[in-house]
């Protein structure tokens, strides 16, 4: 068996944690109970000591697959040489009665459910059901309750599986064999946990009378919460899919948001950037509220402000760069046992960038908080309001202490600090939506005249600091850092934020630069420089979705319009984007799905419907499949 493609895989989930599905049905990554959990299933990394549940069916001809509309219930058809089945796999969120003001809005059942189902002729084949508990460190014991009900531990976890078709243990694995015939039904449903007594009367609730139940309710939760997406424009199907990846990597208890539901897959095939992106970002999470709120989500964010306020009881005093959904976040270790996707190790779980300092996270913060109270009309719950004061307070304050300090910078290279451009942009950004939500207060409580006027004052010199001392007159272009030769992508988003003028001549040149130098046709680097990592790493596609803002900022909405399609089409056959993409290869790399490209994918597409109702566009959408490197003047 070979590694399959990153873009080969889908995602289901119930906002507490997700599993991916290749196309050929194998379920090769679930974490339980939550998302930064322990691994079960991990074939994704390792195929042979990564444990998998897999679907062999006899003589197969074909697949083909889609979500049911506005869900993220996954149906896959296939086509064997003597008939026709289909697949629908789905982890069960069903709708509370009256949804709590705070708190998971569904409850998650614990569970993955997968349903076969033959729906012509006639399909055979075997589930294969293989745990490897705690990311395949743990040997597997395995038992039956009966020929239908399994249970497996290991590693102080364990889980159940009850099936329709006798299930024969060997070892630590189990396969079912099943011949259906049209109508005939093989379902599989695995479970988290010991459960409640024997094993068999709970496990067997999954069954196909509770299947269909479950199945309805699920899809019901998922189509009231699509039905409430406020976008309405020409690209509402990739905007809903992205809305609901995004909702996927929500974590209900919690109100955290993770950066991707992954761990471990490379950015550069060869090399060694392979990380855990199973944490809640503060910069990621921050502008996954900011999709959120633009799509009408409004709880979502208010949600994540709840799993600020409870993992920070200090109120902004002491913000983090990153967070584990509970406790702190686990120190880096790799897994040396584990030979990685394409044998590209280590694998490694953990991160060490949560200890760097990275200062720009207070600006993201302030520009969520922005928008979600601009959203709420400065209305926002009494849980969140009466801690705002000192919240903005703390905020700010962590921008007037940072301001003349170096950091990691975004893209947290584990290089020495240098006086980050990007970060100085963000720390203006910071306190001018900080002076915006003050002075939009109605109740005028968050701060006196005297503090929005020094916040003016020091937004003012922070400006006009990184115009002076960011501009490099030998490359023509604002660089990565004060007194630094590198370009660096993240200036298109400081220009997105108003933090850089786009008609500003020495902007449009930096933008020339920044094509010239780090695009790849229509994917963008996020630089081209030594890092200290081995290996070329793959474009950062949030970059090229930037781009397409930055050009609808200059007017040219038909060239965005042209570039936003051609970059959607460089999605998965399911709307679905990893980190980065290979600019040879085309190929998916890095965790996924990715948050920040989905939030990306989600924020643009509302930029240019702005675009369209505000202005005439001043040029023809260009629809050639080659572009210049060069971003547009």
């Amino acid at each position: 068996m070979t590694d399959r493609p990153i873009a080969d895989y889908a995602v289901i989930g119930d906002t507490c944690t997700t599993a991916l599905i290749a196309r050929d049905g194998s379920l090769d990554w679930l974490c339980w109970p939550k998302h930064d959990g322990p691994a079960v299933f991990l074939a994704l990394l390792d195929h042979e000591r990564g444990g998998s549940c897999r679907l062999a069916l006899d003589g197969l001809s074909g697949t083909s697959r889609r979500y049911l509309p506005g869900t993220n219930i996954l149906e896959t058809t296939f086509v064997t040489a003597t008939g026709r089945a289909v697949l629908t796999d789905f982890m069960p969120l069903h709708p509370h009665e009256s949804v709590p003001e705070e708190g998971p809005d569904g409850h998650a059942r614990g569970r993955v459910v997968r349903r076969l189902a033959c729906v012509a002729g006639r399909v055979s084949g075997r589930w294969l059901l293989r745990p490897s508990f705690d990311y395949a460190r743990a040997p597997t014991e395995a038992a039956a309750d009966s020929e239908t009900c399994l249970r497996f531990r290991g590693g102080g976890d364990a889980i159940r599986a009850a099936c329709t078709v006798p299930l024969a243990l060997s070892g630590g694995a189990a396969e079912g064999a099943f011949a259906l015939t049209a109508g005939g039904r093989a379902d599989l449903v695995i479970l988290h946990g010991e459960g409640e007594g024997k094993g068999e009367e709970d496990a067997a609730e999954g069954m196909p009378g509770a299947v269909d139940a479950s199945l309805a309710a699920t899809r019901a939760y998922w189509e009231e919460w699509s039905g409430r997406c406020t976008y309405d424009g020409p690209y509402r199907e990739a905007v809903l899919r992205s809305a609901l990846t995004l909702k996927l990597l929500t974590h209900g208890p919690s109100g955290g948001i993770v950066a991707a539901a992954t761990a471990g897959l490379p950015e550069a095939v060869p090399g060694n950037r392979n990380y855990d992106y199973r944490y809640v970002w503060m910069r990621d999470a921050s502008f996954t509220v900011t999709a959120f709120v633009n799509l009408g989500y409004d709880r979502e964010a208010a949600e994540f402000l709840r799993f600020l306020r409870e993992a920070d009881a200090s109120r902004g005093r002491d913000l983090h760069l990153m967070y584990a959904l509970k406790g702190p976040v686990p120190v880096e270790e790799c897994l040396d046992h584990l030979r990685g996707w394409r044998g590209v190790g280590p694998v490694r779980i953990g991160n060490a960038a949560a200890d760097q300092e990275q200062y720009d996270i207070y600006g993201e913060f302030l520009v969520a908080l922005h928008g979600y109270l601009e959203a709420v009309e400065f209305d926002p719950p009494v849980k969140v309001n009466d801690h705002l004061p000192e919240a903005l307070g703390h905020l700010t304050d962590h921008i007037l202490r940072a301001r003349h300090a170096p950091d990691h910078g975004l893209w947290e290279m584990r290089t020495e600090k240098r006086q980050s451009l990007h970060t100085k942009a963000m720390l203006w950004v910071g306190l001018d939506r900080a002076v915006q939500i003050a002075r939009s207060d109605p109740k005028h409580r968050l701060a006196d005249a005297a503090t929005i006027e020094r916040w003016e004052r020091a937004a003012a010199e922070i400006r006009a600091e990184y115009h002076a001392r960011g501009w490099n007159a030998s490359r023509g272009a604002y660089t990565m850092a004060y007194g630094a030769d590198e370009l660096d992508a993240a200036v298109l988003r400081a220009v997105l934020f108003d933090a850089f003028d786009p008609d500003d001549p020495r902007v449009a040149r930096t933008l020339e630069r920044v094509g010239a130098e780090l695009g790849a046709g229509d994917l963008v680097y996020r630089y081209r420089i030594d890092d200290g990592l081995e290996g070329a790493e793959a474009t950062f596609t949030a970059c090229a979705f930037w781009r397409v803002g930055c050009l609808a900022l200059a007017g040219r909405n038909g060239e965005a319009t042209a570039l936003f399609e051609r970059l959607l089409a460089r999605g998965n056959d399911l709307g679905l984007f990893a980190e980065e993409i290979d600019a040879e290869s085309g190929e998916q790399r890095g965790n996924v799905p990715q948050g920040f490209t989905h939030m990306a994918v989600i924020n643009h597409a509302v930029r240019l419907a702005a675009a369209r109702d505000g202005e005439t566009p001043t040029d023809e959408p260009d629809c050639r499949a080659e572009e210049s490197d060069a971003l547009p003047a």
